[in-house]
């Protein structure tokens, strides 16, 4: 995370500190890096930049305005999995053009806003889905371009809940299936077949998986030609991992030399949907500590931040770096500790038999990496409003997302 530094004894993002940050806009906070953003964004851009392609941000990884403007300024594509992130891609200025729509389970009123928009192509998962939407098309008066999400039954050596390419998956079409899909497909009038897709699952560390993926599609697309079923698009799906620990995930360039071969010899232009590894390591939850507890047999550091704004601890057994805000802190006495919120939960917390610097009450925290699937899976669970998000663009920061009221909470809500 270079873009997170200790600059004049307080851990910045970019050149701005967190305890100034802390100070104006209060916590817990995400706090994102703008550089952070595009540089991952253009290490893919120029990974790549010898075969056609574009570059699909996955909103799911963080669908906030800030950062989906930011991308979609350098000329990032939009990767789309529901109706709500179709519009948020197109307020952030995504082009229709750049936009694909992912997911097991699109409804006909998505289906057809997306149609409207014109985006450049549905990743249809199941046959149901496919003729569905040739029927909502048919009802507009136009084709629908759809290449089938294929299920390359690749192991993806990844946690289970996010490993979306075997057979067991509820993702995409079976391998041995594929050849009988697109034949159906290709025979429907309101649709139009023009790519093939894969995608094996997210925060993968090694480049095989991938490359045994793309190279089983590769042989699907070279079968389908020889049936007169021309394919103009391969979307390599995304799921590049980052560094959360003591990972070595392959660098940009690493992922593209392991894909290049095979997508080289198709001609075609390629798609890639990379979420985590553009944003995760771009930001952080900013958070203080509240109250220190002694067991006797455990201690605890409570803080302000809890599993409504950061799930992933206690959903995937994540783990998140916890550094001191305070580099003073780096050079004292060190100690055991669990990272726990205020959720009325056992399983609120945030880091277990952590060996951390020791803190005090008041003292700030980073949880570092956040800035995949934090703010995006949160929740008010225990009525909480969730946290306010910023964005560092050098020396200056915009609060690209207000922290919720009370108020909030219940709007929308009436009593009989």
């Amino acid at each position: 995370m270079d873009h997170f530094t200790y600059r004049n004894f307080d851990l910045c993002c970019e050149q701005v500190s967190l305890r100034s940050l802390a100070a104006d806009i209060g916590t817990p906070a995400y706090v994102y890096s703008k550089a952070a953003l595009l540089e991952s964004y253009r290490a893919y851009d120029d990974a790549f930049a010898e075969v056609p392609h574009v570059v699909c941000y996955s909103i799911k990884a963080n669908a906030n305005l800030g950062v989906l403007a930011t991308l979609a300024r350098a000329g990032a594509g939009a990767d789309i999995v529901s109706g709500g992130e179709l519009f948020r891609a197109l307020r952030a200025g995504f082009p229709p053009s750049r936009i694909i729509f992912s997911g097991v389970g699109k409804t006909r009123d998505e289906m057809r806003d997306a149609l409207e928009a014109e985006i450049l192509m549905f990743n249809v998962e199941s046959l149901s889905e496919l003729r569905t939407l040739d029927e909502v098309a048919r009802e507009l008066g136009v084709r629908a371009p759809v290449a089938l999400r294929v299920n390359p039954d690749v192991d993806p050596q990844t946690h289970p809940y996010i490993a979306t390419g075997l057979k067991t998956s509820k993702f995409g079409i079976p391998f041995a299936q594929a050849l009988e899909a697109y034949e159906e497909a290709a025979s429907l009038k309101g649709v139009e077949v023009v790519g093939a897709d894969m995608h094996i699952g997210s925060q993968l560390t090694k480049a095989a998986p991938f490359a045994d993926a793309v190279a089983r599609l590769a042989s699907l697309v070279k079968a389908l030609r020889e049936r007169a079923i021309a394919i103009r698009t391969v979307d390599v799906g995304g799921g590049l991992g980052i560094r959360h620990r003591e990972e070595t995930p392959p660098t940009h360039r690493e992922y593209a030399m392991a894909l290049l071969p095979a997508l080289r010899e198709l001609g075609v232009t390629v798609l890639l949907e990379p979420g985590r590894s553009i944003v995760g390591n771009a930001g952080v939850l900013l958070t203080r500590v509240l109250y220190r507890k002694d067991t006797g047999n455990k201690k605890f550091v409570v803080i302000d931040a809890a599993m409504n704004d950061l799930i992933r601890p206690p959903l995937y057994d994540s783990y998140h770096e916890v550094r001191p805000v305070s580099e003073a802190r780096l050079g004292g006495p060190t100690e055991k500790v669990d990272v726990v919120g205020p959720i009325c939960e056992s399983g609120d917390f945030l880091a277990k038999d952590r060996e951390l610097a020791r803190t005090e009450e008041g003292d700030l925290l980073a949880v570092m990496s956040a800035g995949a699937y934090g703010f995006a899976m949160a929740s008010n669970y225990n009525t909480r409003p969730r946290a306010a998000e910023v964005l560092v663009d050098g020396n200056r920061y915009t609060i690209v997302r207000r922290r919720e009221t009370y108020e909030d909470l219940v709007a929308g809500e009436t009593t009989p």
